[in-house]
């Protein structure tokens, strides 16, 4: 199965995916940017565009990259990444579906108040790129992605993973971490996923 995460930035994706993979045994985290940063790392500056989404090598990478893991690995891969444009959607996720892989797809969503005041929690202010995205990711979640919506806004990373793998019919692994440990856990995942 692949679990896809989408959302605006700030909404808890890869905080999530990370639960998730701690309760999941045998899962993995599979993260779309990775493509785009080497394909922009490794083209002229001519070529580059500001979203790397734009790049249809992206997209063709990450559908053949799911493909691929979904025939030959066990476990779950768990996806967190933003996606707001319908055609994209369909050219990853759509053509995943056609090709028979079960891919669960979930919006993490949460008001503009709330992802600025997360963005903010992360020293990411106006003027930042997730900040500016606020509006278009939220406008794509109510007109023409919304499948899977999770309402974020009341519940912390743990019950966001707790409802998807429900949803899922995952059975997770307890979690017996301290909450010392969990914040620990929290600062670790973002630290990592600082680009």
């Amino acid at each position: 199965m692949i679990i896809w995460l989408n959302g605006a930035f700030g909404a808890g994706k890869t905080q999530t995916a990370f639960e998730l993979h701690r309760r999941i045994p045998g899962s993995f985290v599979y993260d779309p940017e990775e493509a785009g940063f080497f394909i922009r790392s490794n083209i002229p500056d001519t070529l580059k565009t500001p979203d790397f989404q734009d790049y249809p090598l992206w997209r063709e990478i990450n559908f053949r990259m799911l493909l691929d893991m979904d025939s030959r690995f066990d476990g779950n891969i768990i996806c967190p990444m933003t996606i707001t444009n319908k055609s994209y959607f369909d050219e990853i996720i759509g053509q995943l579906r056609q090709c028979r892989c079960d891919v669960r797809h979930f919006i993490l969503w949460a008001n503009a108040a709330t992802l600025e005041k997360r963005l903010a929690s992360r020293l990411e202010g106006k003027n930042s790129w997730a900040y500016q995205q606020i509006p278009r990711c939220l406008a794509a979640f109510e007109s023409s992605i919304t499948e899977g919506i999770i309402d974020t806004r009341e519940l912390t990373v743990s019950q966001t993973a707790e409802k998807i793998a429900s949803l899922c019919s995952i059975e997770l692994l307890p979690d017996e971490r301290s909450t010392a440990r969990k914040k620990l856990d929290s600062i670790a995942t973002q630290i990592k996923h600082v680009r």
